[in-house]
């Protein structure tokens, strides 16, 4: 009997009355950034005499979108590439040693058109495979994507301090809406400080009679060592430094007067806010005109950027599909 069959109907009722007040908070959330957003731009359109729709029309109108798409496509095959490196490295590490990069690049590709609809479905796939083809357990399979979402954040919290050490007066100048200056730094500190005591915990050498790790879903966590950490942000890194020069590049073909050290400072900061679980990574969206409050119209800006990357990713993952589908149900 499956779990949903083993649920009385007082729970069931819960479980459905939790799933619709999230969905009704997050559509909510989303409404309230879009109407913060449209309000600054609307506000900037006024003082050029311009009517909202017909500003942005100016700022798309005056791109240079052909440099924009050689700036673009490049990037996001690199990515791929990257992302799939990655993923096969851990993969290697923690659940199947003798792997090959060739079997994962499919796999991790069509994982981006899944991740159209939903993330957590897109990491499934990878998990499925793994069950099927090298008979690893799913929740050590599962626990190997936990491994690099957390790398990923760590990733995004590193860079961005580096940045924000390197111009700290871009962080104080962008502070006029949100204490930037002061919650970045903490958030760094709490960050810095977690890091080395997950590594203990999980390698069991703090907190020894608590057994949560202990559970398969926190396989890869278990077996991490401080030199697997470091590896994956190594690994990781090229793409976070080629979106940065990536959307710099951008902007300026978007004439947004932006440089490498401000989105060293704020990219990463983006890109964490973009992972809140808002539709249409609302929560960028309104960051970015905290950010850039001269410059309201980056709001749309990056609504664009995300749109296209995601929806290339998944044409590279149209490309691994037929082989994709052999390998999970062939």
């Amino acid at each position: 009997m499956s779990e949903s069959e083993q649920m009385t109907p007082g729970v069931k009722t819960e479980k459905k009355l939790r799933k619709v007040l999230f969905s009704i908070c997050t559509w909510g959330l989303t409404a309230v950034c879009f109407y913060l957003v449209w309000g600054k731009i609307d506000d900037a359109a006024a003082r050029e005499n311009q009517a909202a729709f017909q500003y942005l029309l100016v700022f798309f109108g005056q791109a240079n979108w052909l440099l924009w798409l050689a700036v673009m496509i490049p990037y996001s095959v690199f990515f791929f590439l990257v992302d799939a490196h990655v993923t096969w490295r851990v993969i290697r590490w923690f659940n199947v040693s003798e792997i090959k990069l060739n079997a994962v690049l499919p796999i991790r590709g069509s994982a981006y058109i899944l991740s159209l609809v939903n993330e957590q479905v897109g990491k499934g796939a990878m998990s499925l495979y793994l069950l099927r083809r090298h008979q690893v357990p799913g929740w050590e399979a599962l626990s190997s994507m936990i491994f690099l979402g957390i790398m990923e954040i760590y990733q995004l919290l590193i860079f961005s301090s580096i940045g924000v050490l390197l111009g700290f007066e871009l962080v104080v100048e962008a502070s006029s809406m949100l204490p930037l200056d002061v919650i970045l730094p903490t958030v760094f500190i709490v960050a810095a400080i977690y890091l080395p005591i997950h590594i203990a915990y999980f390698r069991g050498h703090l907190l020894k009679k608590f057994s949560v790790r202990d559970k398969g879903v926190f396989h890869a966590l278990r077996q991490g060592t401080p030199r697997h950490y470091l590896l994956t942000l190594l690994f990781k890194a090229p793409n976070l430094i080629g979106a940065v020069v990536v959307y710099t590049v951008a902007l300026e073909l978007f004439q947004v007067d932006v440089n490498f050290g401000q989105m060293l400072a704020f990219l990463p900061v983006i890109f964490l806010a973009a992972a809140l679980p808002l539709p249409f990574h609302a929560g960028a969206l309104l960051l970015w005109t905290v950010l850039f409050p001269e410059y309201p119209e980056v709001g749309a800006f990056s609504l664009v950027m995300h749109t296209f990357f995601v929806m290339f990713n998944a044409v590279i993952g149209t490309l691994f599909l037929p082989r994709a589908n052999r390998e999970l149900f062939g």
